[in-house]
């Protein structure tokens, strides 16, 4: 009798295969043809910025607000769209269209429905799923590789300026934070090796004498990585929104680097259904996704305190927690390259198999585009 492990296998190989059936053509463009790119009114120059732009201090691609209008479709389109925390603040344009009805102005029904990627990837590529609300993950790429028609279609957010989220090191007696190194030492992370943050954090490594394989990683979980850290368990550790705020300021501890500003890591991904059967629907999600982003998380919109307040309640969090952190650059815009950085930090780690995938088989940036009414350049 076979094992699950093999079952699960065999599942996800025949997948890949059938997946792999009906690919994008090899400019990248979807399999649907070519579509009809009209002007969209509140969405002007300002709507879109050159992919290779990638300066920390670049003005994410904004519409006036309440932009792009609705165009709803004919007839009802109810849409599944995996992601693995409704609570988390990356989520928040998501949670909000679906209160503030963006989703059904378009002729959506939007259902979300909480899975991690690794379990949401093959029902995303079978169109059990119709979006993937993460990451492009090293299980992603993996799965792309064996045949999964599966692309990275819109980014969600970098950090503020004065966000510290990301790798933190205790200071040994004498050092200071330009002369750490990380060579040889204990790092504690609940992220493993397949996540999009090896990539800032392979650079934060180089910035101090090590490499993914000089350093040893301890996954542990959320509520022990920061104890790890103050209690001499790990010499470093990457502390996410709001936990890295029990260190800053305490000269114990130095903070080394996080997400890059200005160059989203995650997003939306979409399968077969929204990329060649119902790219309408796609184009619209995306579309109620953008309007929500300008209408309402345009700048930093924890200046608002009645706001605040609604998402914290929306999100089910802590008001003070929310506010203690700067508020993300929501960001639908997807860098040039980022791809391939994302990749070689997979490859570094060991984690993906195959050759490298040029950018077209990871990214399509033709749906936000046609939202916001720009004409890609081929």
């Amino acid at each position: 009798m076979r094992t699950r492990t093999t079952t699960v296998a065999v599942l996800l190989t025949a997948l890949a295969l059938g997946a792999g059936c009906a690919a994008h053509k090899d400019d990248g463009a979807p399999v649907a043809g070519p579509r009809t790119i009209k002007p969209v009114q509140g969405c002007g120059k300002a709507s879109w910025t050159d992919p290779a732009d990638l300066a920390p201090g670049r003005t994410p691609a904004r519409c006036d607000k309440g932009a792009p209008a609705p165009r709803p479709l004919a007839g009802r389109h109810t849409l599944t769209v995996a992601t693995g925390t409704l609570n988390a603040e990356y989520v928040a344009p998501l949670r909000l269209a679906l209160a503030r009805g963006e989703f059904r102005k378009e002729g959506l029904d939007v259902r979300l429905k909480v899975l991690p990627t690794p379990e949401a990837l093959p029902l995303l590529a079978k169109g059990d799923l119709d979006a993937l609300w993460a990451a492009p993950e090293a299980a992603v790429v993996n799965g792309i590789n064996g045949g999964f028609d599966i692309r990275w279609v819109a980014g969600n957010f970098s950090p503020a300026p004065r966000s510290k989220s990301g790798l933190w090191a205790r200071l040994k007696s004498g050092e200071s934070a330009s002369s750490v190194s990380l060579k040889g030492s204990r790092m504690g992370t609940m992220i493993g090796k397949g996540s999009v943050i090896m990539y800032p954090m392979a650079a934060s490594f180089a910035r101090h004498g090590a490499d993914l394989h000089s350093v040893a990683f301890q996954q542990l979980g959320s509520a022990d990585v920061l104890t790890a850290l103050t209690g001499g368990g790990v010499d470093s550790a990457w502390l996410l929104d709001p936990v890295w705020r029990r260190v800053d300021g305490d000269r114990k501890y130095t903070f080394l680097g996080g997400q890059p500003q200005g160059e989203p890591l995650g997003g939306a991904l979409y399968g077969p259904n929204l990329l060649q059967r119902d790219p309408d629907a796609g184009v619209a999600f995306l579309r109620a996704y953008i309007r929500t982003v300008n209408t309402y998380f345009a700048g930093d919109y924890k200046t608002d305190r009645s706001f605040v307040t609604g998402l914290a309640d929306l999100l089910d969090l802590d008001r003070t927690i929310l506010t203690s952190v700067p508020s993300l650059r929501m960001d639908w815009e997807i860098r040039k390259g980022t791809a391939d950085r994302l990749q070689k930090a997979y490859r570094d780690a060991g984690v993906t198999r195959g050759a490298p995938l040029p950018e077209r088989r990871l990214v399509d940036r033709s749906l936000y585009a046609e939202a916001v009414g720009h004409r890609l350049r081929r």
